[in-house]
């Protein structure tokens, strides 16, 4: 495994919240994919803000991960548009999986070629935390 990239993130539950219910649902449809939204909405109080949080520190941590991995360093797309473009599933035995959607995976193969992707994210009361590393596809 060659390592192209590492990226972390770590969000305060509380604070993301506060910053989610100031500005509504405009701010979760720019940063959320339907799928998300979905899954969240399915989910209430603390538990719905965990799951949001820590997909936001899975989003934060692979445009990081990604600058990283990049030989001049600088994103090729703008966070707000890349947010919605980076979706976490879960897998069937309920491990975090990342899909790029639209210009994202574009972008993204564009500029790294095939490579592969881990993602790792926990959260409890009050953080929300994800690591990232891009390595080369065997």
């Amino acid at each position: 495994m060659s390592v192209r990239g590492v990226g972390m993130d770590l969000v305060d539950v509380a604070g993301f919240a506060s910053l989610v219910a100031e500005s509504g649902t405009a701010f979760e449809e720019r940063v959320f994919t339907t799928y998300e939204l979905d899954a969240a909405d399915r989910l209430h109080g603390s538990r719905r803000d965990r799951f949001l949080a820590s997909r936001f520190a899975v989003k934060e941590a692979l445009v990081k991960a990604w600058s990283a991995a990049l030989a001049t360093g600088a994103p090729l797309l703008a966070e707000t548009q890349t947010w919605a473009g980076i979706e976490v599933r879960n897998d069937t035995f309920g491990r975090p999986v990342l899909v790029l959607l639209d210009d994202v995976e574009v972008a993204f193969a564009d500029s790294l070629g095939t490579v592969r992707l881990h993602v790792s994210l926990s959260h409890e009361n009050t953080f929300a935390s994800a690591v990232v590393i891009i390595d080369e596809a065997a």
